[in-house]
Formats: structure tokens, C-alpha cells, sequence
């Protein structure tokens, strides 16, 4: 643009030179009207083209000043997003999630005269808060459907008509599971509180819920107090640089509790006669409104676990030992106590073997020691093993279960409330996604008495189950 205004510039220069030499000729021959008329038109020219160029120099200075203005802002907007995120105000310095699973379930059962049917909704959300990098919060929550409850008479014409013999409506029930609070010490030590999972054994804190590839419990399990008020210290240490590692944990807890406060194996409720032991309703409110343990003496419990890869990826084996031990009964005079043995085996990423023995124990007023055991053994091969590029077949997991219990009641008052019962299952699992599950089995029951009521013989459940 400037070497084209120049060559303007000097045209009209040399113009005006070639004038200037033709001066002293004028006298001798006259300028005609035609060519100074043409000499004016292009000098006009000149001008014009000259401020054109100096207007189109200006708008590009303006839009270069315009872009050099939004590459500064975009520079500087740049670092505040970037110092923002390095140094987040206080009250964003945490992370909230929530997991958990739900599962629906249709089963058919032999042996009892029970109809078949949808015998379970569940939903099972889990509240995660990260409130920074030491200190964590977490609640799980079950929200099940189930049959409303009458009060087992109604009236007619204002007299007494009968007894119902089904359950009326339905109704919503909502329980915590847990919910605690984890404190990060060190990298070896982990301090838990609050109503929290306690490690007796490894189902209840890494096998329950969606986690189960069989859609019901193994037996034994309910021997157990699955959580307790109390604290914990948990952590691990490693073993030398094999990739072995020792887990620990160690915790007190209010511990179980009685249904009438006394150490009598069995009591009466609504005019049945049920065992004494609750083991999950001493959480530390009574029903007078009253605060503290429904006893004074804590229980005391903890796992010992040694974790052993063997060669190579998810090879590895892992033995833990667990037990609980303390007062029941109101009055501190009679003890519970807990002992598991836990083991899991992983022959790679498609054979998994674990199982759990359950024993526990508790003295009585009225009926000495009472000993209920459970002990089940599990075993999982996923057929994408056989490498058979079948995408269905290759989904399917193949399950078996064997468990077996015995409650150590026996016969009170004419009522029995014993129960031994031996099961065998074979189950798959169909992997839709990783965390939405198909799951089917079938259930060889014998031997099982609750009560005097007779117990179904063989079950079918399936199960779809959603992890989130």
C-alpha cells in the first residue's frame, strides 16, 4: 500500500518538473485547455487515492489494536481460571458422590406352598464426602418395599369379626446401614468412628449388596453384627518388596444387646417365643429417650489379614482371622463372643475361590452356653477364560456356593427354634455391563426347620442388580 502511494507521489513529481522545464517555452507555445484540464483530473486523482490509503492505514491500526485487546484479555482470563484452580476458595475444597446399587428379584419356590413372585426392590444409596485430604465421611442407606402389617382383628358392626390373615398395604422402609467418619493419620493408620462396618470377616465390608454374585446371603452371615457404634484404627503395612501386605484392625464397640435387658436365652414377644440376643439394637438410645450404651461394658474386636500375590497378575491369596468378644445383658454378667476364619484365592482374572467359618458363642441365665456356626465356600470362572470370541458366552460367569448353618437353639416351652440347614447352589452371572448385572440360581435346601414351620426345599431367583 505505501510503495504504490510513493509511486504516485513521484509521478505527480515528475509531472511538475516536466511543467517546469516547458515554462520558458510557454512564451513560445500556449498550454491548450484539453491538456491542463487532464493534467488537474489526474493531480485530483492523486489526492484521492492518497486519502483512501491514509483511512484504510487507520482501520487497520484500530482492528490490530482491537485484536492485541482480546489477546490480553485472553491471556488474563487465562490466569484467573488458572489461579482459581490452584487455589480454590475454602468452601469448595471437597468432593461429594454418591454410589451405591439396587436390585429386583423374582423367585420361585418348592416345598412350602409360597407363590411365586417380585420378593425384593431394593435400593441401597452410599453418601461419600471428602471434606480434604485427610478427612472422609460415608452413609449407606437400604430402602426396601414391603407388606404393610395390620393389627390381626377386625371389627364388624362394631364387634369383634376375626383375625386378618394377610398383611394390608404396603409400606416403605428406611434403615442406615452405616454411616461413619474416616481420619487419615498416616499411610499406615486409618481412624474410623461412628456407626461403622466392623471387619468380622470380609462379606459384610466387600461381598454384600450387588458385590454378591449369588443374589442371596450365604448362611452364617447373620450370626453376625454387620455394623456397631464405637471406633476403629485400621491400616496396612507392607512386607518386604514381594507385594505382600499385612491389614489390621482394631475397634470397640457398644456391642449386642438383649431384647428384655436379661441374660434368658429366650423371651416373650407378643405372646411368641423368641430368642434374647439382638445383635444390632444397641446403638446408644434407649426407648425412654435416655443416651448411652444399654450396658456399660464396650465390646472389643478386630481382623488380622496377610495378602499374597503369587505369579504373577491376579494371582494372589489372602487368610484373615477376626473375633469379637463382650457383655450382652444389662448387667454385664453374661459375654458373646465371635471368631472367623476368612480366606480368598485368585487363580488370574477368571478363577476366584473365598469362603468364611463362622463361630460364635454366648453364656445364658437359663440355658447355658448357646453356640450358633455358619460356614460357606464359594467358587466363580468366567468363561472369557476359554478365549472363545463369543461376546455373549464370553459375559457369562459361572458361580457355585455351598454353605451350611446351625442357630444352636432347641426346643423351649414346646416351641422349636432350632434350625440346621445345608444348601447347595449353582448360579451364573451375566455381565451386561460392568456394573449392570443378570444374575440366576438355583437352590438345593434340606434339613431346614425355623420354628416347626417347614422351609422351602429348592428355590429358583434371578436377580438384575445395577452398581453405581
Amino acid at each position: 500500500m505505501n510503495k504504490n502511494l510513493n509511486t504516485r507521489i513521484l509521478g505527480a513529481a515528475a509531472a511538475s518538473w516536466v511543467l517546469g522545464l516547458a515554462a520558458p517555452q510557454l512564451s513560445r507555445a500556449a498550454v491548450s485547455d484539453e491538456d491542463f484540464n487532464a493534467l488537474k483530473t489526474m493531480v485530483q486523482q492523486l489526492q484521492q487515492a492518497h486519502q483512501q490509503d491514509q483511512q484504510q492505514i487507520q482501520t487497520l491500526e484500530q482492528k490490530l489494536g482491537e485484536t492485541q485487546l482480546l489477546a490480553t484479555n485472553a491471556v488474563e482470563q487465562a490466569s484467573a481460571v488458572a489461579l482459581a484452580q490452584a487455589t480454590p476458595p475454602p468452601l469448595a475444597r471437597h468432593n461429594f458422590t454418591m454410589v451405591g446399587d439396587a436390585e429386583i428379584q423374582y423367585a420361585k419356590t418348592y416345598g412350602n406352598g409360597t407363590h411365586n413372585g417380585q420378593m425384593l426392590a431394593d435400593f441401597a444409596p452410599i453418601f461419600l464426602f471428602q471434606a480434604n485430604q485427610s478427612i472422609l465421611f460415608e452413609a449407606g442407606f437400604d430402602v426396601t418395599v414391603n407388606n404393610g402389617t395390620s393389627d390381626g382383628n377386625y371389627l364388624v358392626n362394631g364387634n369383634q369379626g376375626g383375625t386378618y390373615t394377610h398383611d394390608t398395604g404396603s409400606s416403605t422402609s428406611v434403615s442406615m446401614s452405616f454411616g461413619q467418619m474416616d481420619y487419615l493419620v498416616n499411610d499406615y493408620v486409618t481412624f474410623v468412628g461412628g456407626y461403622m462396618l466392623l471387619p468380622l470377616g470380609t462379606y459384610s465390608e466387600r461381598t454384600a449388596g450387588w458385590l454378591n454374585k449369588i443374589p442371596d446371603d450365604p448362611y452364617g452371615v447373620e450370626f453376625l453384627p454387620g455394623a456397631g457404634a464405637g471406633a476403629q484404627l485400621r491400616g496396612s503395612y507392607p512386607l518386604g518388596e514381594s507385594g505382600q501386605m499385612l491389614t489390621y484392625s482394631a475397634y470397640c464397640a457398644n456391642g449386642p444387646s438383649s431384647v428384655d435387658g436379661t441374660g434368658n436365652a429366650y423371651t416373650i414377644s407378643g405372646g411368641n417365643t423368641i430368642a434374647n440376643l439382638d445383635l444390632g439394637g444397641n446403638v446408644g438410645i434407649q426407648n425412654n429417650g435416655n443416651t448411652g450404651n444399654l450396658h456399660s461394658a464396650p465390646s472389643g474386636g478386630g481382623r488380622i489379614g496377610w495378602f499374597i500375590p503369587w505369579g504373577g497378575a491376579h494371582k494372589d491369596l489372602e487368610l484373615g482371622v477376626s473375633g469379637q468378644s463382650g457383655t450382652w445383658d444389662d448387667n454385664n454378667s453374661y459375654v458373646w463372643s465371635a471368631c472367623v476364619l476368612d480366606a480368598a484365592l485368585h487363580f488370574g482374572p477368571n478363577v476366584e475361590i473365598k469362603g468364611e467359618y463362622i463361630d460364635t458363642w454366648y453364656n445364658t441365665a437359663d440355658a447355658g452356653t448357646i453356640r450358633p456356626w455358619g460356614a460357606w465356600v464359594q467358587a466363580g470362572y468366567k468363561l472369557a477364560g476359554l478365549n472363545l470370541d463369543l461376546p455373549i458366552i464370553s459375559d457369562i460367569e459361572l458361580i457355585g456356593r455351598y454353605d451350611q448353618e446351625n442357630n444352636g437353639l432347641g426346643t423351649v416351652a414346646g416351641n422349636n427354634l432350632g434350625s440346621d440347614s445345608r444348601r447347595y447352589t449353582m448360579g451364573y452371572v451375566y455381565y451386561i455391563t460392568n456394573t449392570l448385572l443378570f444374575e440366576g440360581d438355583y437352590e438345593f435346601i434340606h434339613n431346614s426347620i425355623i420354628g416347626g414351620t417347614p422351609q422351602p426345599s429348592n428355590q429358583l431367583i434371578f436377580q438384575l442388580s445395577y452398581g453405581f
